[in-house]
C-alpha cells in the first residue's frame, strides 16, 4: 500500500485493538495522543513512514506490547525512560531516525527482550553494563551512533553483535569468547586495538560473519580455524595485522568474502584458497605478499570468484594464465542468464549486506560501496611487478567489468582480443612497456567509460569513433609517438589507418596478391606493381578493417 496523510485520531476508540501495523506507507505527522488508549495492542509497526516528533513518553503504558517498530522515520528527542515499563516487550527497532542522548537504563528492565536495534541515530554515552540483564536477548545492532567506551560483553544468548561505525576503543573482551551461539559479529569502523583473540577462530564452527576491518588491531591473524569452519564473510582489512594468512581459513568451506587489504601482511600467494569453490570476493590490496600468483593442485580452483584485487603488493612473474583460466564466473557466465542479486546474508530478522563498504579501486577512483550485486566483476593486479605480455586468456573473461593492470613491467602490443570484453566499462594499462599500436577492435567496448593506456611506449593513430571520442589527453599521457584526436599532434598520411587484422593463412595470401595484382591493372601499373610489392613482402592487406560489432547487453538493469 502507499497510504499518505496523518493517522486520524479516531483509532484511539478501537479500544480491543491488539494489532496495528501501518508500516512502509508515507504517514507523517507526530503520533496522535488519541493513540493512548490501545492499552490492548501486543504489537505496533509504524515502521519506514514519516512520522516525526519525539516518540511519546505514553508508549511505557503498553504494558502488553511484545514489538514496537518505529524504525526509518524522523523522530527526534531521547528514548523514552518509561519504555522500561514494557516487560513483556520482546522486540524493539528504534533505527535510523534522528533519536539522540544515551541507551537508558531502564531500557534493561525489560527481561523478554530478544530483538534490540537502534542503528543510525545520533546517540552518545556507553553501553550500559546492565545489557547483561538481557538473557534472552539474540540480536543486538547498535551501528552508526556516537558511543564510545568500551566493548561491553553481551549475555551469552546473543547470535548477532553490531556495533560498528562508533568511537569504541580498548580490545576485544575475552568473555566474547563464550558467546557459543554468536553467528555474525561486526566491530569494525572503531577506534579499537589490541590483539585479535583466537578464540574467534575456535566459534568459526557457529560464527558466519566477522568484520573487524577499519580498526587498530596488530598482531597476527587467528591460526585456528577449526575444521567445520562456518564462515561466509572475513574482514579484517584496514588494521595493521603482520603474519601471514592463516592456512587454516581453508577449513572455512563456505566462504564468499575474504578481504585482508591494508595490512602488514608478508607472504606468498595463497594457492590453497583454490578449494574455496564458493568464494566470491578476494582481496589481499596493500599489504606485502609477493612472489608469483602459481598454479593450483586442486580441482576447484575459485570457480566463482568474481572481484580479484592483488593491487600494491610484491607479486612478480608473468600474468598467471592457470588462475585466469579458472574463473569460471567470469568466463562460462557469459552465455548463462544469470539474475542479479545483492551480496547479501540473512540472520533472523536482519539482512546482512556483506560486501557492505567494500572498497574498489573503479574506473580510476576508489570507491566504497554500500551495496554491491554479484554481477559485480574486477580484476586489479595493479602496482606490482608482473611482467611479459598480457596472455591471450584474458580476452575470454566476457563479463569483465573492471580491469586494471596498470604500474607493472608488462610488454609487448596491446593485445586486439580485449575487443572481446563487450561488458568492460573501465580498462587501466597505464605505467607498463606497452608498445605498438592502439587496436582498433577495442572500439568494441560500447560501455567503456573510463580507459587509461598513459605512461607506455604506443604509437600510431588512435582509433576514432564509438567511445573513443569521449577520451581525453589524460587516457594517453606520455605516449611520444601516438597521433590524432584528441592530441594536438596530427598523423602522417601514411599512418592515418590502424593495422586491423591478425595474419591471414596462405591461401589467403595468394588470393589477396593475384587480386592486387589485379587491381594494379585497372590502377595502373606503378600501383599495381607498388601494392603486388607490398603483399609480397608483407604476406597480408594490412591496410583493410572488418570491424564486428559485439556489444550485447545482459542485463535487463546494468
Amino acid at each position: 500500500m502507499d497510504l499518505t496523510g496523518t493517522i486520524p485520531s479516531q483509532l484511539g476508540n478501537l479500544s480491543f485493538l491488539c494489532w496495528l501495523d501501518i508500516h512502509d506507507n508515507n504517514f507523517h505527522g507526530s503520533i496522535s495522543i488519541e493513540l493512548a488508549d490501545l492499552h490492548r495492542l501486543k504489537y505496533l509497526d509504524f515502521g519506514n513512514n514519516s512520522f516525526d516528533g519525539e516518540i511519546p513518553s505514553w508508549f511505557g503504558c503498553f504494558t502488553k506490547l511484545q514489538r514496537l517498530t518505529l524504525y526509518h522515520n524522523n523522530f527526534i528527542g531521547v528514548i523514552p525512560s518509561t519504555l522500561g515499563n514494557l516487560s513483556k516487550l520482546e522486540r524493539l527497532s528504534l533505527g535510523r531516525n534522528q533519536i539522540s542522548g544515551r541507551i537508558p537504563n531502564s531500557l534493561f528492565k525489560c527481561k523478554e527482550l530478544k530483538f534490540l536495534s537502534l542503528f543510525s541515530n545520533s546517540l552518545e554515552g556507553s553501553i550500559p553494563a546492565e545489557i547483561g540483564n538481557l538473557t534472552l536477548l539474540n540480536t543486538l545492532i547498535l551501528e552508526s551512533n556516537y558511543l564510545k567506551g568500551r566493548i561491553q560483553t553481551p549475555p551469552p544468548s546473543l547470535q548477532w553483535y553490531g556495533v560498528s561505525d562508533n568511537n569504541f576503543i580498548g580490545g576485544i573482551p575475552s568473555l566474547i569468547c563464550n558467546l557459543t551461539s554468536l553467528t555474525g559479529i561486526d566491530l569494525s569502523k572503531n577506534n579499537l586495538d589490541g590483539t585479535i583473540p583466537e578464540c574467534l577462530g575456535n566459534l568459526s564452527s557457529s560464527l558466519l560473519e566477522i568484520f573487524l576491518e577499519n580498526n587498530n588491531f596488530h598482531g597476527q591473524i587467528p591460526e585456528n580455524f577449526a575444521k567445520g569452519c562456518m564462515l561466509k564473510s572475513f574482514r579484517v582489512n584496514n588494521n595493521k595485522l603482520e603474519g601471514s594468512l592463516p592456512r587454516s581459513l581453508a577449513n572455512c568451506k563456505d566462504l564468499n568474502l575474504l578481504d585482508v587489504g591494508n595490512n602488514n601482511l608478508n607472504d606468498t600467494f595463497p594457492n590453497w584458497l583454490g578449494n574455496l569453490d564458493r568464494l566470491h570476493v578476494l582481496i589481499l590490496r596493500s599489504n606485502r605478499f609477493y612472489g608469483q600468483v602459481g598454479s593450483f593442485d586442486v580441482t576447484v580452483s575459485l570457480t566463482r570468484l568474481r572481484i580479484i584485487d592483488l593491487s600494491c603488493n610484491n607479486f612478480s612473474g608473468y600474468l598467471p594464465t592457470n588462475f585466469f583460466e579458472h574463473l569460471h564466473a567470469i568466463r562460462e557466465g557469459y552465455e548463462k542468464k544469470v539474475e542479479p542479486e545483492y551480496m547479501q546474508q540473512g540472520f533472523d530478522k536482519v539482512l546482512v549486506n556483506y560486501a557492505s563498504g567494500l572498497s574498489i579501486t573503479s574506473k580510476g577512483l576508489e570507491t566504497e560501496f554500500e551495496i554491491l550485486l554479484s554481477i559485480w566483476t574486477v580484476i586489479d593486479l595493479s602496482n606490482n611487478q608482473f611482467s611479459g605480455e598480457i596472455p591471450k586468456i584474458l580476452g575470454e573473461l566476457h563479463l569483465l567489468i573492471v580491469l586494471n593492470l596498470s604500474h607493472n613491467c608488462l610488454i609487448g602490443p596491446i593485445p586486439s582480443y580485449l575487443g572481446d570484453l563487450s561488458e568492460l566499462e573501465s580498462l587501466d594499462l597505464s605505467s607498463n612497456k606497452l608498445e605498438g599500436r592502439i587496436p582498433t577492435e577495442l572500439k568494441n567496448l560500447g560501455f567503456l567509460e573510463v580507459l587509461n593506456l598513459s605512461q607506455n611506449k604506443l604509437k600510431g593513430p588512435i582509433p576514432q569513433g564509438k567511445q573513443f571520442d569521449t577520451f581525453t589527453n589524460d587516457s594517453y599521457m606520455e605516449n611520444l609517438d601516438l597521433c590524432g584526436l584528441p592530441l594536438s599532434k596530427s598523423c602522417d598520411t601514411d599512418e592515418e589507418t590502424p593495422a586491423k587484422f591478425d595474419r591471414d593463412d596462405d591461401d589467403s595470401d595468394e588470393l589477396n596478391w593475384k587480386f592486387s595484382i589485379l587491381m594494379g591493372y585497372g590502377c595502373g601499373l606503378v600501383l599495381g606493381m607498388s601494392m603486388g610489392y607490398i603483399v609480397f613482402t608483407t604476406g597480408k592487406p594490412w591496410w583493410l578493417i572488418q570491424i564486428v560489432e559485439r556489444v550485447r547487453q545482459r542485463f535487463a538493469k546494468r
